[in-house]
């Protein structure tokens, strides 16, 4: 049993390890003084985070991703919330099929998708741009939006609401007053949830845009010079939003769900 139970913290000592060693050491040298993130490591220094925030096509590639990310992500919550209601509320004819569709592009590749996008506002005249990619995320993250919010539909909800269309009512209110704020945990999860995956997206956003990129693509022009700690910098910025996006999630919605 002990030998087991040794095993077991070794087997999970090196499972974190292979997850967190990467960013460990991508976040370690961001802090690297000399031109190169490479061993010796020779920091502690702020010098490449000053050349991060000093760059303005980062800073704006910051922005963008921030931009795209919160707008992208209302869309998608907004009309997953809809499409939640309208499958959790009305017998549609083949909605099993229905849901099926809304849900499809959650096991797509997302190259697929930017492929399928450009094609399709090349042919309506859209050009690349952040509205693009906006639409793109969007597309992207609706269906987990949707998942989220159907998952918690029930009919407790839905006594509440036919409590309220008796007392007088009307559709627009009961959504807006009675079922949001029922839902807003679900809500919550997903907006946040929709943000940090077009945060860092780069696939979609690197078809879709063109003179306005968002940060993952300028990244990715970073890379392509090679090796520089500039690019430790902004990937430790990216990891760090990530977290307190996540953080914000844990602690603000399922500690609360907790007992």
């Amino acid at each position: 049993m002990k030998a087991l139970k040794i095993l077991t913290s070794v087997y999970a000592l090196a499972v974190y390890g292979f997850i967190f060693l990467p960013v460990a050491v991508l976040v370690l040298f961001s802090f690297q003084a000399s031109l190169f993130p490479v061993p010796p490591f020779t920091g502690p220094s702020l010098r490449w985070y000053e050349a991060v925030l000093g760059d303005r096509s980062l800073t704006a590639g910051l922005v963008n991703s921030v931009l795209v990310a919160t707008v992208s992500s209302l869309v998608a919550v907004a009309l997953g919330f809809l499409s939640a209601y309208g499958f959790a509320r009305f017998r549609l004819p083949g909605s099993g099929l229905l849901r099926a569709l809304v849900t499809a592009p959650l096991m797509v590749s997302y190259l697929i998708i930017g492929m399928g996008l450009l094609i399709l506002f090349n042919a309506v005249g859209l050009p690349k741009s952040l509205l693009a990619a906006g639409i793109g995320h969007a597309v992207i993250n609706l269906p987990l939006c949707f998942a989220i919010v159907y998952s918690q539909m029930g009919d407790h909800q839905l006594n509440a609401e036919r409590a309220a269309r008796d007392l007088g009512a009307r559709s627009r209110h009961v959504l807006v007053l009675i079922l949001v704020p029922m839902l807003w945990p679900a809500l919550f999860a997903s907006f946040f949830l929709a943000m940090t995956f077009s945060w860092d997206e780069f696939v979609i956003a690197f078809l879709l845009t063109r003179f306005e990129t968002t940060l993952p693509v300028e990244i990715w022009g970073l890379l392509r010079s090679g090796l520089n700690p500039r690019t430790n910098a902004v990937g430790s910025l990216v990891f760090g939003v990530s977290i307190v996006l996540v953080l914000i999630l844990e602690l603000v919605v399922f500690r609360k769900r907790r007992p």
